[in-house]
């Protein structure tokens, strides 16, 4: 259950950044004694309207919000874009400054850590972390299950927010929170996308001008296949098989297209009504992923 904000005292507000543990564990102990509401948002930075959107509903349902910053290595693959994701903090921190943000935590890696890279405690969500992205990444969910774990335990947030987009990720992060008792509610935010229809993503920087412009045809592609559920097609194999070919003949290389249910992402049944159809697929150097949801009626 979300709260709603308090009033505070003009001239109060103004942006924090602070870059460790004490510092951050010190400014969420004070917030907690004068009994604030915290909202929590964790990004890699670079940042887009979609985080923005994230942030600007945060300040909606709590008295403060934090935003992190931090690029998790274990969650990268080997060959994967580690080393050169877009590094933008300075950018990231102005954005953030102009809409409201009260802390941004911006961790180095020795913060989230101290063991280092090999030897630290992971945290693996069985089942969930295999299938769909976690079938072509895998270790993935794994590397982001818990760096927001170490987030969540000392951000010690009333809610946390997360963006469809990655809807497996959202799921991965509540079946975390539920199982370890974590006392936060964890919120979903829509999809936020650019005119054409494009999902938001920092990796869409890496699409060169053509590639740009192909691009929304991944969620066409999804609409499509919306639609096909939504006119009382049930062969879905059809409507996977014909996605994934539309995508490969306008060049995209894909690694999946699927309809699963929602609430878990597994194999629909015939009793389903509520359908995630979900992609990942490549155009050039870039990985897009994206998803739309389809309800339909029930058997009579």
């Amino acid at each position: 259950m979300t709260t709603l904000p308090t009033q505070e005292p003009a001239g109060m507000k103004g942006m924090q950044t602070v870059y460790d543990l004490p510092g951050l564990r010190e400014r969420i102990s004070a917030w907690r004694r004068e009994g604030f509401s915290i909202a929590f948002v964790p990004t890699m930075g670079n940042l887009h309207g979609g985080h923005l959107s994230l942030l600007d509903r945060a300040r909606q349902i709590a008295d403060r919000t934090v935003v992190s910053i931090f690029v998790n290595p274990i969650q990268f693959g080997v060959g994967e874009d580690y080393a050169r994701y877009p590094s933008t903090l300075a950018e990231d921190s102005r954005l953030l400054a102009g809409r409201g943000l009260d802390l941004l935590f911006a961790p180095d890696l020795a913060q989230l850590y101290p063991a280092g890279t090999d030897a630290d405690t992971r945290v693996t969500v069985p089942e969930l972390s295999s299938i769909l992205c976690g079938k072509f990444r895998p270790g993935h969910f794994s590397g982001v299950a818990t760096v927001v774990t170490k987030l969540l335990i000392n951000v010690q947030p009333d809610v946390a927010l997360f963006g469809e987009k990655d809807f497996q990720q959202y799921l991965v992060i509540r079946r975390v929170v539920a199982d370890l008792c974590i006392p936060v509610e964890i919120i979903a935010m829509p999809i936020v996308r650019e005119p054409d229809g494009l999902a938001m993503s920092s990796r869409n920087a890496y699409l060169s001008a053509a590639e740009r412009k192909a691009a929304p045809l991944i969620y066409q592609t999804l609409q499509h296949a919306a639609d096909r559920l939504r006119r009382g097609e049930r062969n879905l194999a059809s409507i996977e098989k014909d996605g994934w070919a539309a995508l490969e003949k306008a060049g995209f290389r894909p690694e999946y297209f699927s309809v699963r249910r929602t609430e878990d992402l597994r194999e629909p049944q015939p009793s389903d009504t509520r359908f995630s159809i979900l992609t990942a697929a490549w155009l050039g150097g870039a990985r897009l992923i994206d998803n739309v949801k389809v309800m339909i009626k029930g058997p009579e």
